[in-house]
């Protein structure tokens, strides 16, 4: 298997695994799903891309239906490529993660809320899952995203094995 197989099944499974289990906090209206910190890895790895879309389709197969698999699959496919895309022009750590953390966030609150729409067609259900998506992407990105851009970008300064 190639690295970057290897790699993109490594972000695929740790994204899975960290959505399920905890998945009381992983799902729902009100959630902090601990593994989108791991979108930060599209800032250093084009796999992650793959790797976090598939390890979240797979994570929102246990979420609140079709819709979550289709919009929550869908906001992490684009937050995670344009961060990619946009991070190869950026040279500062800080401002790619910062980037990152922007697009998540935003993709995430507009995209997730959807998916409470099966459970109710009143639009105060939107805007408030606009809010606790909102809230709960930036307090995992502002913190455990942080830390883990921090401490590859740190790795990334001393080796050359990736």
């Amino acid at each position: 298997m190639s690295k970057k197989i290897a790699k993109t099944a490594i972000i695929a499974g740790l994204y899975f695994v960290l959505t399920v289990a905890i998945a009381p906090l992983s799902y729902g209206v009100v959630q902090f799903r601990f593994s989108e910190c791991l979108t930060v890895l599209a800032i250093f790895y084009p796999e992650a891309v793959v790797g976090l879309t598939v390890g979240c389709f797979f994570s929102n197969l246990f979420g609140n239906g079709i819709l979550d698999i289709v919009f929550g699959t869908l906001a992490t496919f684009l937050s995670s490529f344009l961060t990619y895309i946009i991070s190869k022009k950026l040279r500062n750590i800080g401002l790619k993660t910062l980037v990152c953390i922007l697009l998540n966030v935003i993709l995430n609150a507009v995209l997730v809320p959807i998916t409470f729409m099966s459970f109710s067609n009143v639009w105060h259900t939107y805007f408030f899952g606009m809010l606790t998506v909102f809230l709960g992407q930036t307090a995992v990105l502002c913190t455990l995203g942080v830390l883990v851009s921090l401490a590859i970008n740190k790795f990334h300064n001393k080796t050359d094995y990736i």
